[in-house]
């Protein structure tokens, strides 16, 4: 059974399969194109810090804990333009988010919902990252707030340098 794009001439012409071709080609550029635009970056919820904490330890790493809000501008160019790309390369990040009553396992062992850490965590700007070594630990000083979309890669990657001498210290 022949695929259909392929080329013979018994069967299709040269001028049909490159069209073919061509219209197969933009379409798979364009369904990439739309997934781009359609499907902000999401990360992941947290579920249970311990176990988050001990996969961040395993990969070396200190753990993110991105501090969101529903609706929130500053929150969506952070996980979008930086953290999003970082946790899909493997990043340890996860998402606490303020006024949610999405239950998760505390550092403690205890289940509270993620406006109960947020508040515990003394939280009021969003978006705020926390940096976090495998006790639970806050490395380095908090990131809060959007800063100014040109300068917030570099302030991102001089807390995780910093949070990483942490953890060798």
């Amino acid at each position: 059974m022949s695929h259909p794009l392929a080329f013979s001439k018994s069967k299709v012409s040269r001028g049909t399969y490159c069209a073919r071709l061509a219209l197969g080609f933009s379409s798979v550029l364009g369904l990439a194109h739309l997934e781009a635009i359609a499907a902000p970056a999401q990360l992941p919820a947290s579920v249970s810090l311990p176990d988050e904490l001990e996969n961040a330890y395993k990969a070396k790493e200190p753990l993110i804990v991105m501090i969101s809000l529903a609706g929130c501008p500053y929150c969506k160019m952070a996980r979008d333009s930086y953290l999003g790309p970082m946790q899909k390369q493997g990043f340890p990040i996860v998402q606490v988010d303020m006024r949610s009553e999405q239950p998760v396992k505390a550092i403690n062992g205890q289940i509270r919902t993620h406006d109960q850490l947020v508040k515990q965590w003394r939280v009021s700007i969003a978006p705020t990252l926390l940096f976090l070594g495998p006790k639970g630990q806050e490395l380095v000083d908090r990131m809060e707030g959007g800063y100014l979309p040109d300068f917030y890669g570099a302030y991102l990657e001089e807390r995780i340098s910093a949070a990483r001498k942490s953890l060798r210290a």
